[in-house]
């Protein structure tokens, strides 16, 4: 017996030319394609993109989720429903209100323009606005201007612990420094010959604005008899108008004027000169009686 021979009775060598064995293997392979895999790999076929429009809902409350939280805590726009800042701001304008800032404590500033919710009674006599469902919607996620809130625009004059003053032909005053109102205040206007007032300590925590167009600005001189005194309470801020984003032949900032930034505006540096010579007279007047007191004991 030659060896390495085979038996009659071995199991038939596995051939592709086996009839048996073809059809095992398309059975098999037939078996791995319903199964999703590809015969002779170990890794599963890419599975189909989803559809745009079935990805679409899932955009669109993104979009929704992110609009309503840039409105509460970043930006709003706001329309001006008046000509009561002119000519900063025409009827119809749309301005950009930074909400960001006051979330980190920052109060308003002299010449800052600010957006403020009603005090109580400043738009007693205005009509209501009558917006449709999708007006209401839109101004709820900042898409356009609030439609229902009863909100204001004017100029911050001065802030708590200032004093303001304006006189029938003068200009207005804010601790005892003169205003050049000429670069933002309508043309023709005069500071507040149409309702002078003052002098006004401002309490802390509020503030004292007016409009640009003063003669057609029913402002904080014009609500002295309410709580409040006139004043607006920083609380009521929402924010600072920072620019004209419409229409876009307005495209504007909104800077603080220069006047603002005049030295010895603010109440502290004016009050400065005097409590430095009252700190430096003290240690002088002390040591001028120790002195006597030692002489006299010397005598």
């Amino acid at each position: 017996m030659a060896v390495g021979a085979r038996s009659g009775h071995d199991e038939p060598e596995d051939r592709p030319d086996n009839p048996e064995n073809a059809e095992s293997a398309g059975t098999t392979a037939d078996r791995a394609e319903s199964d999703g895999v590809s015969p002779g790999s170990g890794s599963t076929a890419p599975k189909k993109p989803r559809s745009f429009w079935k990805e679409l809902p899932l955009l669109i409350g993104i979009a929704l989720i992110l609009a309503l939280l840039i409105k509460t805590f970043l930006v709003q726009a706001f329309s001006i429903p008046s000509d009561s800042m002119q000519n900063t701001l025409q009827r119809g304008d749309r301005v950009l209100v930074d909400k960001l800032t006051p979330w980190f404590g920052s109060e308003p500033e002299r010449g800052e323009v600010v957006v403020f919710h009603d005090p109580g009674g400043w738009l007693e006599n205005a009509p209501a606005p009558d917006p449709n469902v999708v007006q209401k919607f839109l101004s709820f996620i900042g898409l356009m201007p609030s439609a229902e809130e009863k909100d204001l625009i004017k100029r911050v004059i001065a802030i708590g612990g200032d004093t303001v003053e304006c006189k029938k032909n003068g200009p207005v005053t804010v601790n005892g420094k003169a205003l050049d109102d000429k670069s933002f205040i309508f043309e023709g206007n005069t500071p507040c010959d149409d309702e002078p007032f003052g002098p006004i300590k401002v309490p802390k925590g509020r503030i004292w604005v007016m409009g640009d167009h003063r003669q057609n600005s029913l402002d904080s001189r014009y609500h002295q008899q309410l709580p409040g005194g006139g004043t607006v309470s920083t609380d009521e801020v929402v924010g600072r108008a920072v620019v004209v984003a419409w229409p876009v032949n307005r495209w504007a900032t909104l800077p603080i004027p220069k006047t603002f930034d005049q030295p010895g505006l603010n109440a502290a540096a004016a009050m400065a000169p005097g409590a430095l010579g009252v700190a430096g007279a003290v240690p002088l007047v002390l040591w001028r009686r120790r002195s006597r007191a030692g002489f006299q004991r010397q005598q």
